[in-house]
């Protein structure tokens, strides 16, 4: 980016390398719960940044680039998280699941209007009937009032699950904690004066539950 910005190679002769890179880095971000940082798709978006005047210098085009990656690698230079991080932020293996907390998080990172943080409850409820459509088994769990709950309730097809794989005494604080987590992310979902408070512990809430059916279903269990 910085050559092609400083006098460097032409913008067709290393354009199709770049945009391989940019593919490949961003999905080894992405499973390591990181944000690539780089918006630009390929070289030409680039180009009509520094082109458009923002940038006029090749210092202030170099000054961009080294800010733009700094928290990144900042953050890559403290090293992995600890293992008892890890549990939060590596995939279910449940894919459109961890592709709704992908875009969540995605999302949070960049709204800033009101539509755009009520648009993140959409995805947590999305995110939220895709665990309940992979957990919930209509030969294992039932709901209280025996009713079938649709594809779409999650709340019902979570809370049944729930009943039936925390059953008893001992799992009491467990069930209610997880309940509780399932009650605010179904609740802050649904709000309509949405701000990046309510967004954020809606997408907390959301992760909140997936991560405790994964650990109670085995997804987390050590390799």
């Amino acid at each position: 980016m910085i050559a092609v910005a400083t006098g460097g190679p032409l913008i067709d002769d290393v354009n199709h390398d770049y945009v391989h890179r940019h593919e490949v880095i961003g999905a080894a971000l992405e499973e390591r719960g990181l944000q690539d940082p780089n918006p630009y798709l390929d070289l030409w978006e680039w180009y009509g940044k520094w082109s458009s005047g923002d940038l006029p210098t090749w210092q202030s085009r170099r000054q961009y680039i080294s800010e733009l990656y700094r928290p990144l690698l900042e953050r890559l230079r403290k090293g992995p998280p600890s293992r008892g991080a890890d549990v939060f932020v590596e995939p279910t293996g449940w894919a459109k699941v961890d592709r709704g907390i992908g875009e969540i998080r995605k999302q949070l990172e960049k709204a800033s209007t009101t539509e755009q943080f009520q648009t993140i409850g959409l995805l947590c409820r999305e995110t939220l009937i895709s665990l309940a459509q992979v957990a919930y088994d209509p030969k294992w769990h039932s709901t209280p009032d025996g009713v079938s709950p649709s594809e779409t309730d999650a709340k019902r097809l979570l809370e049944a699950y729930l009943a039936k794989e925390l059953a008893g005494g001992t799992n009491e604080v467990a069930r209610r904690h997880a309940k509780a987590a399932l009650d605010l992310a179904n609740e802050l979902q649904h709000k309509r004066t949405a701000n990046f408070r309510e967004a954020a512990l809606c997408a907390e809430a959301t992760t909140a539950v997936v991560n405790l059916i994964a650990i109670i279903s085995g997804c987390r269990d050590p390799q």
